[in-house]
């Protein structure tokens, strides 16, 4: 039995640092993107097509199912980040297909602040590559 456990905990830290590697480059690349190409102001004025929202929220909700499914661990340390990212991530893709307008909406209220979100969202991704390849 031991060694069943062990293995289930390997498992799962392999998933956590796949997760937080993937996660953490696709941050790092949005969040530079944000700062250098404006990519945020674009994804925003994204929002008023309906279509392009809800088509990016079936890939937001995928995105999120597959973290959630692969990676539903509450424990009291850095990987319930994971975890909870997954979790937003699905609602945020459930929110998309389902509420469109609503999402325009809150988007407009990111549309000042490019660049400084772009550096959130590159530091969030920063955190989860850096922690990745140190624990």
């Amino acid at each position: 039995m031991p060694n069943k456990v062990l293995f289930c905990y390997n498992l799962t830290m392999e998933i956590t640092i796949f997760l937080a590697k993937f996660w953490g480059s696709l941050f790092m690349i949005l969040g530079a993107m944000s700062i250098g190409a404006k990519l945020l102001g674009r994804i925003i004025e994204y929002t008023e097509d309906r279509t392009i929202t809800i088509s990016t929220g079936y890939i937001t909700f995928l995105l999120g199912l597959a973290t959630v499914v692969a990676h539903n661990v509450w424990v009291a340390d850095w990987r319930v980040v994971i975890t909870i990212l997954g979790w937003v991530t699905l609602f945020k893709g459930i929110e998309k297909i389902g509420f469109p307008d609503r999402v325009n909406k809150k988007a407009q209220m990111f549309k000042g602040g490019q660049v400084l979100w772009g550096g959130v969202i590159f530091l969030i991704g920063a955190f989860f590559f850096w922690i990745s390849f140190n624990y």
